[in-house]
Order: structure tokens, then C-alpha cells, then sequence
């Protein structure tokens, strides 16, 4: 089968994952069934799954998700990979008609052979603007979408922000028990562990028709370019390239189909919002009143005690280590932006002031609340510290050396006056640019993060926060000093320190031993000299305002 057979731009048939949008699939030239059981057997041994075996010709052996799940009272057998999520979001590509026609003339040609999604795939539609919903009925594509799960759910982020809600318990459950490696498939930007939903280790990210076409198929398991992705009315096998629409089928319904008018009448009152938004009570005062009940908006405590006039860059005396992580540790393991549960840091404390499960909403949705997101901090259900063995999620090592939740440990130190750090490897704070990552790390604490390397935008926002990035020299790294957690570390002199200098980090294991080696502070220019002397952007900004 090749591009022609499909009459498309390669693009679309390409997808995203697992883990990262850097990891690229070329489904027309692999086999994509074999790649996603790789993936999927990278992803067990990763997670430490030892009932499980990859062969090259055989596949994944004792794979144990092939228990019987009622799924809308039909009998179905999963296993790995199938797909559970599948979802168009408002991410990227839905300001693109071209695709949102794609998929649905996509999903039109399925439910007119009989198709519909397997019943144990979660659908959604949530287009980024009104207008996808006009053109889309105005092109009669809305009902065929309707008919197969793709119902209209909102406008805006949704699945690949963590809200797509629970997928059905049977399933979760098996997934649960089963330690399984289940997918899903959606057209966001993003697709970070444990950010689209703690039931879902694979995420891969897709072209709206893609996306239906998966839906379609259920499981990754299969090449959905050379194997059927369902039986039509009479029992016959539907190829892709049975309802996969040709270029000019697509371009005639966007001509027809998306006009001027429409972004026009749409847009013409947008910032008047809808009944609800318009009856949102507001106070007349000219500053916030910062209600004490809120559970979304509370008063941050970043200028608390604050001087009027800024400090010294001090050394980091007696420090202990908060966390030591991997590779490629994600603004999204650093500060979550999806769902949470109710035996969490931050799920104990709404749960305290009455708020039901059912109401915890996400992470990103909270972000006004500090309380919340300090607690979210580092608390991505798949982040692992290395100072605990076979652990996966927000946890560390307490004062007291027992394993404990790394918000309950921070806070401990906190109590005592300990400052604390964190080591890690190489890309520190790679994906989404998210300015909580470095908020939290510093309401937690963390004075110093010490990696290999950092991704640009997080060092500078660590900086913004007054928590201070170094890199290792020399080739050390956190495995060439034997690290455990257990280490106590002081860095010396940050009192005259200039952008990009080294200086010495004295850091004493456990058993007393001691070893001096040299950081590079990533303090890069002068004016973020300024930032960290002032404890931050925010009170530097605020002090140069009230001078003025």
C-alpha cells in the first residue's frame, strides 16, 4: 500500500508517541503493529513488569490484560494495547478545517458501511472554536461523528489536559490489576506520561482522521494500513483506504462549508460569554478580595515577609536531597497538569474542605491555588525517584528516612529549616513551558536543581523563582557519584558568584565520606543575578514598581 492509495499529505499518516512528540512513526513505511509492541514492552520493563516477554516473532507473551471485561454489557476479551482513549481536541490542529473535514467524510464513509467504534474506545469532539461545530453540520459530517462517539463534548482543552474523565471502571479496573499497558490516540501537542489518563501508559498523538480511524480499529496492535479495521453490514472486511476521503472530497466541503460568515457571526460577541459566565457575581472593590472558602483562588505567599530592598545570593549550606531523577524529566512530571485522585497530597486536601472527588477537576484547572499545586508538585503518577526502588509516583525519603510523599517530606524540612535539592540527568524540564514546574519546586523548598542538562525556557523560569540551576562538569553525573538520597550538600561561593562561573559542591554520603566536585551555575546573564538577589522575577518586578 503506498501514499497514493490513500490520496493524502504524509503528514496524516503519522503519528506521535509514546511518550514524547519528538518520537516519530511513518505508518506508511513500518509496520506499525510490530513498533507499537516494542513501545509497549519498552514501557513494561521500564515500569519493572516481570509478567511479561517480548519476542521479536511471537510478540509480548503473558501479557496480562486478556482478562474478560464487560464493556456496555458486551463480553470482550483487551490485552495490550488496545486503545481506550480516542479523542479530536482543541490542540493544534482543530483551527485546521482541512482535517476536522478529513475526519468527518472519515467517519461518514464508516457509519455508512455499518462501522462504529469498539465499544471499549472512549470518544470526544471537543473542536478549539464554534466554528468547527458550524461547518461541520453545514457539511452534514456532525451526525455521522454523533453516530460512531464522536459527540460534541466542549470547546477547549480537554483529553490532552487530563480532562477527559474516567474511562469505564471495568476496564480501569483490569487495567489496574493487570499492570497493562492500554493507549490512546488524540490529535492534542501533547502527550507526557501520566498527563492524558492515569489509566494510560501510551499516548500517541494523531491527525483528526487518524484519530477516528483508530477509534475504529481499537487496538495498536494491528498495521491499520493493511489490516481491516472492522466488517462492514454484510461481514466483509473495511480497509483504511476504504474510507479514507480523496484530497478533492475534502477541499470541495471546506470551500462550500467554511465561510467568512461564520467566523464572523461567532466571534462577533466572544468576549460577552454565555448566560452562565455572565452571571458570575463580582465585587466592585478594586482589588481581590481573595475569599478564604476558595478552593480554586487563593492568595499566593510569594511576597510574604519581603523586604523592601533586595539581599545577597547566600550559599546553600546543609542541604538535603528532595528527589533524583532520570532523563528527560518533563515539565509535566515536575508539576502535573491532569487528573488526580483522593488519596494525594493535593486529593486530601480538597477532600478536607468537603470537595467530592467527582469536583477535584485537574491540576491545571486549580493553578490559582497554591495550596493545590504545591502539592501537585513532582507528584505525576509515573515520575520515579531514584531514591526509592520500584516506585513510581511522588514520593521520596522524609526527614526520618522513611518513604513518604514528597509534598509531606518538603514541608517536614521546612519545619526544621532544611534547604533542599534536587539532582537529575540530562533535559531537565523538557515539554510545555509551564511556569507552576518552577513555582512549586520553589514553594517546596528546593533551593538548587543540580542536572546534566536543562531545557532552556525551565532553567530560566527555575531562575525567575530564585531557585538556582547547576549543571555537573567533567562528565559526572548522578550515577558517577553513587547517589542515594542519603547525601547532605553545600555549595559555596554563590555570595559573589558572576553569570556561568563554577563553584565548589561539597557533598557527604551516608557512611560520612565526602568528595568536593565543580558545578556550573547556569545563572547565564547579569540581570538574572538581579532576579536571584531579589528572590525572584516577581519581586523584582514589584520592587521596581514601587521605587517608581
Amino acid at each position: 500500500m503506498t501514499p497514493h492509495d490513500f490520496r493524502c499529505v504524509r503528514e496524516a499518516f503519522d503519528l506521535s508517541g509514546k511518550r514524547f512528540m519528538r518520537e516519530r512513526i511513518q505508518l506508511l513505511h513500518t509496520n506499525n503493529g510490530d513498533v507499537f509492541r516494542t513501545h509497549l514492552f519498552a514501557l513494561a520493563s521500564r515500569t519493572g513488569s516481570a509478567r511479561c516477554r517480548y519476542d521479536g516473532e511471537r510478540g509480548i507473551e503473558n501479557a496480562p490484560l486478556q482478562q474478560a471485561v464487560n464493556t456496555f454489557g458486551e463480553g470482550t476479551r483487551q490485552r495490550w494495547g488496545k486503545v481506550v482513549i480516542a479523542s479530536i481536541t482543541s490542540c493544534t490542529n482543530t483551527s485546521n478545517p482541512y482535517v476536522l473535514i478529513g475526519a468527518g467524510l472519515v467517519a461518514k464513509k464508516a457509519h455508512e458501511l455499518g462501522l462504529t467504534r469498539k465499544p471499549w474506545v472512549k470518544t470526544s469532539l471537543a473542536p478549539g472554536s464554534q466554528v468547527v461545530t458550524e461547518y461541520l453540520e453545514a457539511a452534514g459530517l456532525q451526525e455521522h461523528l454523533d453516530a460512531i462517539g464522536f459527540n460534541l463534548v466542549g470547546y477547549g482543552c480537554t483529553t490532552c489536559i487530563g480532562n477527559s474523565g474516567p474511562i469505564q471502571p471495568e476496564i480501569s479496573k483490569a487495567i489496574a490489576e493487570g499492570d497493562l499497558v492500554a493507549t490512546s490516540v488524540l490529535s492534542g501537542n501533547r502527550n507526557f506520561e501520566g498527563r492524558i489518563s492515569p489509566d494510560v501508559r501510551a499516548n500517541y498523538l494523531a491527525s483528526p482522521p487518524l484519530v477516528v480511524a483508530y477509534a475504529l480499529a481499537g487496538d495498536m496492535n494491528i498495521d491499520i494500513t493493511t489490516e481491516p479495521l472492522g466488517t462492514d453490514k454484510d461481514g466483509q472486511p473495511v480497509y483504511l483506504k476504504d474510507i479514507w476521503p480523496t484530497n478533492k472530497e475534502i477541499a470541495d466541503l471546506v470551500h462550500a462549508t467554511v465561510t467568512r460568515e461564520a467566523f464572523l457571526s461567532k466571534y462577533a460577541d466572544v468576549f460577552k460569554g454565555d448566560a452562565k459566565w455572565q452571571g458570575v457575581e463580582t465585587s466592585e472593590g478594586e482589588t481581590y478580595d481573595w475569599p478564604a472558602t476558595s478552593t480554586y483562588i487563593q492568595n499566593p505567599p510569594y511576597f510574604r515577609g519581603m523586604a523592601k530592598e533586595p539581599g545577597q545570593i547566600t550559599n546553600i549550606n546543609g542541604a538535603k536531597v528532595l528527589a533524583i531523577l532520570g532523563d528527560m524529566v518533563t515539565t509535566d512530571h515536575i508539576s502535573p497538569a491532569g487528573s488526580f485522585k483522593d488519596t494525594t497530597p493535593a486529593g486530601k486536601y480538597l477532600t478536607e474542605r468537603q470537595v467530592a472527588p467527582r469536583e477535584f477537576n485537574s491540576y491545571g484547572s486549580r493553578r490559582g491555588n497554591h495550596e493545590v499545586m504545591m502539592r501537585g508538585t513532582f507528584a505525576n503518577i509515573r515520575i520515579k525517584n531514584e531514591m526509592l526502588d520500584g516506585v513510581e509516583g511522588g514520593y521520596t525519603k522524609g526527614p526520618d528516612g522513611a518513604q513518604t510523599s514528597i509534598y509531606d517530606a518538603a514541608m517536614a524540612y521546612q519545619d526544621a529549616g532544611t534547604p533542599l535539592v534536587i539532582f537529575a540527568g540530562i533535559e531537565y524540564g523538557a515539554g510545555s513551558s509551564r511556569d507552576w514546574a518552577a513555582k512549586g519546586t520553589a514553594l517546596l523548598g528546593v533551593k538548587a536543581v543540580i542536572a546534566e542538562t536543562f531545557e532552556r525556557i525551565h532553567r530560566s523560569n527555575l531562575v525567575g523563582m530564585g531557585v538556582i540551576p547547576f549543571e555537573f562538569t567533567g562528565g559526572q553525573t548522578r550515577k558517577s557519584l553513587g547517589l542515594t538520597g542519603d547525601e547532605t550538600v553545600s555549595i559555596e561561593g554563590l555570595d559573589t558568584v558572576k553569570p556561568l562561573d563554577t563553584v565548589p559542591c561539597h557533598i557527604t554520603y551516608g557512611d560520612g565520606r565526602k568528595v568536593t566536585i565543580s558545578l556550573k551555575c547556569r545563572i547565564d546573564t547579569a540581570p538574572e543575578i538581579e532576579y536571584i538577589e531579589n528572590g525572584g522575577v516577581l519581586h523584582f518586578v514589584l520592587r521596581n514598581l514601587a521605587k517608581a
